[in-house]
């Protein structure tokens, strides 16, 4: 039997503080975190012995100053690699391999109205490319696409970029990251080709949203919805719009800090704290019936 690896909180603090202020994308309100940080740890506001606990006390107050749902100390059920980024990584492997590579359904509906649905992850690309363009180009002989994001938690931007590409019919700059290290932008456009066959930018397309979809998934259908490329139905999303890393504080936990912001070409803004307002508003479990009705409604004029 494995021996728990006993928690020391106070190390746990001390590491998240110094990754906030070396990493955080904005460090006036990395200051403010820290500061809240070192008084809660002064009171003894984190003296538990268990470390699920300790994750959802100090997710809390990390979040408390501006609402960063990508700002958290994450617990995991299961012991985590020290390598940065590892446990994020072990974690979507495992739902990759369960979920057909991240496309687990590819439907044709009446009327020829296709759904692909998304999910439960947008997965690094170089993992991802493959099971997506078969389900893409699947779809691509369809009068019309739903998308359905409804229970995507986000993922990686490379592959919004590799699902836009499928769905445009030109290069199209559709976002621009800024990384606090080095004080640099990033531009993310869609590809002028993709492999196997593209649904293209005129054909009536919708995208499904919930107050479950997040992160990635919610760039996918902002850059749509900016663009006037897609209809979005559903309910507004859950807000997070801050590329994040992950480091290793203990066998069981992992910082997330994000490193970046994104910045739409169209709104010169992004969906931070608001999420994405859907074009159609419904209950998420109705979503499919609208989108589909919509479809049907546009296919007939």
């Amino acid at each position: 039997m494995t021996t728990p690896t006993k928690l020391a909180p106070a190390p746990v603090i001390d590491e998240t503080i110094r990754l906030l202020t070396e990493h955080y994308v904005f460090p006036e309100t990395a200051e403010q975190v820290t500061g809240v940080l070192r008084r809660r740890l002064a009171e003894g506001a984190y003296d538990v012995d268990d470390a699920e606990e300790l994750a959802r006390l100090v997710t809390a107050d990390l979040q408390s100053v501006n609402n960063d749902r990508h700002l958290r100390l994450k617990h995991h059920a299961e012991p985590i690699r020290a390598e940065k980024g590892a446990a994020t990584l072990d974690a979507m492997r495992r739902e990759f391999d369960a979920s057909l590579g991240g496309a687990p359904r590819v439907q044709l509906l009446d009327g020829g109205v296709a759904v692909v649905e998304l999910a439960p992850m947008l997965f690094p690309l170089d993992w991802a490319a493959e099971p997506l363009s078969a389900a893409l180009t699947l779809a691509s002989r369809a009068q019309a696409l739903i998308v359905d994001l409804r229970t995507n938690r986000g993922g990686d931007p490379d592959t919004v970029a590799f699902v836009c590409s499928h769905l445009l019919d030109e290069r199209t700059h559709l976002n621009t990251m800024y990384w606090r290290d080095g004080d640099r932008r990033e531009q993310s456009w869609s590809q002028p080709h993709v492999p196997g066959a593209r649904f293209g930018g005129t054909k009536p397309l919708y995208v499904l949203t919930s107050d479950t979809t997040f992160s990635a998934a919610e760039e996918l259908a902002y850059d749509l919805q900016q663009l006037g490329r897609a209809t979005v139905v559903g309910e507004p999303t859950r807000g997070g719009a801050h590329p994040c890393n992950g480091w290793t504080l203990h066998p069981h936990l992992e910082a997330t800090i994000p490193v970046g912001r994104a910045i739409n070409p169209v709104s010169l803004t992004n969906w931070e704290g608001t999420g994405v307002r859907p074009d159609v508003p419904c209950p998420a479990t109705d979503a499919l019936n609208h989108a589909h009705t919509l479809a049907l409604t546009s296919l007939k004029e």
